[in-house]
């Protein structure tokens, strides 16, 4: 029936958005399970090796400014977590049927100004933090920045990564969480760490 259904494909997009697929179960034999997560630990492993790079590029800055690597891990973490909300969102309507072509436009406006609102307050908020914890208003509007700058490029991967995939069937349930994470990672990165440079330069 159609919770059987839901049902189902809410435990495709659960099992995919952790890099399994559909054919392992609880009881799956050892090899057989091995080689399925393998695959898909190691395309996040290259993923993670592009994000070393840009953080590479910029080792200048963080070897001037200590705080910048105390701080980059909260720039990338809400990032994270900001595309994964939309993204799971995306999915889901993908795969109960709820998104179509004519309410694609609305859906991605919607999840960009929920980004932007929440890339505005919670910005605000880490400013402050840091701020207060290293004494140095430029720290502080750099991290604003940046923060603004990835939450709201995380909102609209999320939203529009799954579509994309989808168009050229590739599973987004399988792929979305990868190809996400090195999107926030890279935008992250790059928008804090550069800021960083030109204001420390």
């Amino acid at each position: 029936d159609i919770v059987d259904v839901i049902r189902e494909d809410a435990d495709h997009s659960l099992m995919g958005m952790a890099g399994l697929d559909e054919e392992e179960d609880t009881f799956s034999p050892v090899l057989k399970t091995t080689p399925r997560r393998a695959i898909w630990l190691g395309i996040n492993l290259l993923t993670t090796f592009i994000a070393a790079s840009v953080i590479n590029l910029f080792q200048g800055a963080i070897d001037k400014v200590v705080a910048l690597a105390i701080l980059m891990p909260i720039v990338a973490s809400m990032g994270g977590v900001a595309g994964t909300q939309t993204l799971t969102i995306v999915i889901r309507g993908l795969a109960v049927g709820h998104i179509q072509a004519h309410n694609i436009g609305w859906l991605v406006n919607r999840e960009f100004l929920v980004g932007v609102i929440n890339a505005l307050l919670w910005s605000v908020v880490v400013a402050i933090a840091a701020v207060l914890w290293f004494g140095d208003i430029r720290i502080g509007a750099i991290i604003a920045s940046a923060m603004v700058i990835t939450l709201v490029t995380a909102a609209l991967a999320g939203a529009t990564l799954p579509l994309l995939l989808k168009r050229f069937d590739i599973d987004p349930a399988i792929a979305g969480g990868v190809a996400l994470t090195t999107v926030t990672d890279v935008v992250g990165f790059m928008s804090f760490l550069g800021l960083a440079t030109l204001v420390y330069a």
